[in-house]
């Protein structure tokens, strides 16, 4: 199989979405662990961007030593000089260098022609060869821009000595099969160039990043950059747990493997929320406080019989410490029975019923049933079992 190279930019495109702002500290601890989870590329940040950004990018290049450390600069001396000062500690250093090459780009925001344009991507290109041992290139805004442009662009900074071209789809704009047809016919037009690493940057501003992060796979892309959680600007990043997992549940569909370990995905999901504040919504896939939990009576029974009847990777693969069968007023006799008898107690069918009944009842005002409503629930029913004068076991069944 293929490597996919997995670039992270947690810290660069993730930090610059509203409320993800890291300080140098925060940074070094979520790289440490990025580095754990095996990302092979680390973008640290955008030195030009503050003295803060450059301080944190030489923190984070100092010590990192596994994974390659990126710092990213627009196709401008003074950004390409930041960035190769934030480079300076690398082991392992890459330089990341993007331009728009959209004429709505060009002509909006730059206000340059495609002449201008070229003309700044191949100086800052082999600029930054002489200076760095690896370039990367990344034409910003991509899926909008005319594929016979885009192709002389690319085939421009490969003649200066980039040797990853990232194609991104800045805006989400793109579907799966448009970004699939703009790499191969990139990678067409690069006949001569076959070594060059191809990579999909998607934002998820219409719900596909993944979808188009993995058609790219498809397309030969041995790169993909995405983030933790999928933070990002705007709707985000592609979600690196998502891609990881999606290739591992569909080994026989997508021909690549990846460095990543899957058992640090939750870890490292919880540890961004804790730097952050903000946590990941509870339908989010993968790392979601839902993604392993079940209330549907019909579900449970299926998982209490097997898990894949529900589940397509178990929740310890991911580094999800259990999966929750969820009481409330979806869920069945079996998922009560099991849950009581985790509790302690061992109940005949008739207390079962009764305790199903009176759960039932106190669900539908709130929602959920606890493992403490449940104990006094079965507390309940077999207090009213009990004949007058006769010796309750609640006390053995407490010390259950």
């Amino acid at each position: 199989m293929d490597i996919l190279q997995i670039f992270d930019t947690t810290l660069r495109d993730g930090e610059q979405s509203p409320g993800f702002s890291m300080n140098k500290e925060e940074k070094l601890q979520l790289a440490r662990q990025i580095e754990q989870l095996g990302a092979d590329i680390i973008e640290a940040g955008f030195p030009i961007a503050s003295p803060g950004d450059l301080d944190a990018t030489r923190a984070v290049a100092a010590e990192i030593k596994q994974s390659r450390v990126a710092a990213l600069a627009r196709a401008r001396q003074e950004d390409v000089d930041a960035a190769l000062r934030g480079l300076e500690p690398a082991e392992k250093p890459r330089l990341h260098l993007f331009l728009a090459t959209s004429d709505l780009h060009l002509k909006h925001k730059l206000r340059i022609n495609r002449e201008q344009a070229l003309d700044q991507i191949t100086k800052m290109v082999r600029f930054g060869r002489q200076h760095c041992e690896e370039v990367e290139f990344s034409a910003e805004d991509a899926s909008r821009t005319d594929i016979d442009y885009l192709c002389q662009v690319v085939i421009a900074a490969v003649e200066c000595g980039a040797t990853i071209i990232n194609l991104p789809d800045t805006v989400g704009y793109s579907t799966p099969d448009d970004y699939a047809a703009m790499f191969r016919e990139v990678r067409a037009r690069l006949g001569a160039h076959p070594d060059v690493v191809l990579s999909a940057h998607c934002h998820d501003d219409l719900g596909l990043a993944l979808a188009n992060s993995l058609a790219a796979i498809d397309a030969g892309v041995r790169q993909v950059e995405c983030t933790i959680n999928g933070i990002g600007e705007r709707a985000g990043n592609a979600s690196l747990e998502e891609l990881a997992v999606a290739l591992h549940v569909r080994n026989n569909r997508y021909p690549v493997t990846t460095h990543l370990k899957l058992e640090k995905l939750y870890p490292t999901s919880r540890m961004l929320s804790t730097i952050t504040g903000i946590s990941v919504p509870p339908n989010k896939a993968v790392v979601g406080a839902n993604a392993f939990a079940h209330e549907a009576g019909i579900h449970q029974d299926g998982i209490l019989k097997n898990p894949l009847t529900y589940e397509i990777i178990v929740p310890e693969k991911v580094g999800v410490p259990a999966r929750r069968l969820v009481l409330g007023k979806h869920s069945g006799r079996n998922a009560f029975r099991a849950r009581l008898s985790e509790l302690g107690f061992e109940t005949t069918d008739a207390e079962l019923a009764e305790c199903y009944r009176l759960a039932i009842l106190r669900a539908d005002e709130e929602k959920e049933i606890t493992d403490r409503d449940l104990i006094t629930i079965i507390h309940q029913v077999r207090r009213a079992q009990t004949p007058a004068g006769a010796k309750s076991d609640t006390g053995a069944a407490l010390s259950r």
